[in-house]
């Protein structure tokens, strides 16, 4: 059976929250998984796209439909297909990945409405953390867990101010699409 988070099964999904028959551990799929980068760059007139290339991730469904997890992304993994870009994403200026490896969204809770899954959580870059909520599509499977999300990030919120000229954006959007399996 599948079910997705749309105006007509949101009730569906809610159902199988709540019926007990996703509560357990799940884990990251991380063949299937991906996580992307989107920026400008040249005043706006240049599209950036990266992804992350490796990645984990848990969560955890309670018998009551309380869904709970994190995402990890190796924030050196970042792979834009140019060389002196990843570079200096990975510099000081960016990421700081020598320092601060990882990039990690912790899920606190999520809730249901309408057509929105909406989740709750905090993004931790840089050692900064902030509260982030955004809305996913979610397909269930048997077996799977499948989010697909577009989350919003200002890069200021965790220091990575750095901008030569106004050169680069500092409005972002991060690509989920996320597969869990049963642990």
């Amino acid at each position: 059976m599948t079910t997705s988070a749309t105006a007509t099964d949101t009730n569906a999904l809610r159902a199988r929250l709540t019926d007990g028959s996703l509560a357990g551990q799940w884990r990251l799929e991380t063949a299937r998984s991906t996580v992307g980068l989107r920026s400008k760059s040249m005043w706006g007139l240049a599209p950036v796209k990266g992804s992350f290339r490796e990645l984990s991730g848990e969560g955890t469904v309670t018998p009551a439909g309380e869904a709970t997890g994190a995402l990890t992304v190796r924030a050196g993994s970042i792979d834009t297909k140019n060389r002196k870009r990843d570079e200096h994403l990975r510099s000081a200026d960016f990421f700081d990945s020598a320092n601060h490896p990882d990039i990690v969204f912790t899920a606190h809770h999520v809730t249901l409405s309408g057509v929105n899954v909406t989740v709750h959580g905090t993004l931790r870059v840089r050692d900064t953390e902030r509260p982030v909520t955004f809305d996913t599509a979610v397909t269930v499977t048997a077996g799977e867990i499948h989010l697909d999300a577009q989350v919003p990030v200002d890069r200021s919120d965790f220091g990575m101010t750095w901008n030569q000229l106004g050169m680069a954006s500092m409005k972002n959007l991060i690509a989920i699409h996320a597969v869990f399996v049963r642990a």
